[in-house]
């Protein structure tokens, strides 16, 4: 089969052969999306080698579950061991022994064909096209903000970040009736959450606005966006931080301790609640797509994905 496959910092289309472990689901793949950790990735970021991608729609074509065959699903991408405390508990996003699809010890989705175990894949509803399912993963990161932070509506929230991320996890945050500032550098991307009603701004119209936010989550994928959430929370404040990126981030932690800032890691969220989203078509996906190239031509997609002003960009098989 064909996959789009990473080793020592160089990106390329290789045959290699179909994925055939006999404990595990084959997934035909339909649609895959090229993300931020997906070029963080081919820059070095977490010294993977193999074939990338993590975001996915596609149709189980074998399974040791029959009735799944035929199914069209996205695929939770942390694979435990089953065995430990945190898998037993069910979530195996934490587990020390687990693979991650296209990140971590497994072969991902930028491919004809990938395999994960049935318990990590979910049935997409009927009414959700592929084109919106495909951004089933970075919406359940949004979502998964949620599970580490309580946001009421009485909460300013600040979203550093205007790319694919940054834009969704605006859109799930508004969801919450907080007061919402989303904080980025690109007009046009800027007017996708302008037209969902999200007040928007560029990094120096904020500048009247520092010490003011309850909540910053940081998606800006850049080191700069750290200092900058720091300048916009109240004392006690909380920092939420989704950015992964090859590189290191200088922190100020007098600051921190000074203003007793609390910081918050957040990766990988639930998919159900995203697909919930998807289904109700509550989030503007469609505007976040910018191209579509067959996996054939996978090492420019990843160019185009790495261009300027560029979000969503889509291989299909």
């Amino acid at each position: 089969m064909l996959a789009l496959r990473v080793q020592k910092k160089s990106v390329s289309l290789k045959n290699i052969d179909k994925p055939d472990r006999t404990d595990e689901a084959l997934v035909r793949v339909l649609l895959s999306g090229i993300c931020n950790t997906d070029l963080e990735i081919a820059r070095g970021y977490a010294g993977f080698k193999g074939t990338i991608g993590h975001e996915f729609v596609g149709v189980v074509e074998e399974s040791t579950d029959g009735a799944l065959v035929g199914s069209r699903v996205v695929g939770e991408i942390n694979a435990g061991c089953g065995k430990c405390d945190l898998c037993r508990a069910g979530d195996s996003r934490h587990c020390a022994r687990r693979t991650v699809l296209g990140i971590h010890g497994r072969d991902g989705a930028h491919a004809e064909f990938l395999q994960l175990p049935v318990e990590n894949l979910l049935p997409v509803p009927k009414n959700i096209p592929d084109e919106h399912a495909v951004f089933t993963e970075p919406l359940a990161a949004a979502c998964g903000i949620l599970e580490r932070v309580s946001i009421s509506k009485t909460d300013r929230v600040a979203v550093i970040g205007d790319g694919k991320l940054g834009l969704l996890c605006a859109q799930v945050l508004a969801l919450t009736g907080a007061s919402l500032l989303l904080i980025g550098k690109h007009s046009s991307k800027l007017r996708i959450a302008e037209r969902r009603g999200i007040e928007t701004a560029t990094p120096k119209q904020t500048a009247k606005r520092k010490r003011q936010f309850d909540v910053v989550v940081e998606a800006s994928g850049s080191a700069s966006g750290f200092g900058l959430a720091l300048d916009l929370l109240r004392p006690k404040g909380q920092l939420v931080l989704k950015s992964t990126f090859h590189g290191k981030t200088e922190l100020d932690a007098a600051r921190i301790v000074v203003d007793e800032i609390s910081i918050v890691g957040s990766r990988c969220g639930r998919f159900t609640p995203a697909l919930d989203l998807l289904k109700k078509s509550a989030i503007d996906v469609d505007s976040l797509i910018s191209e579509e190239y067959p996996l054939s031509n996978g090492v420019h997609a990843m160019r185009r994905a790495a261009a300027r002003g560029v979000l969503k960009v889509v291989l299909r098989p």
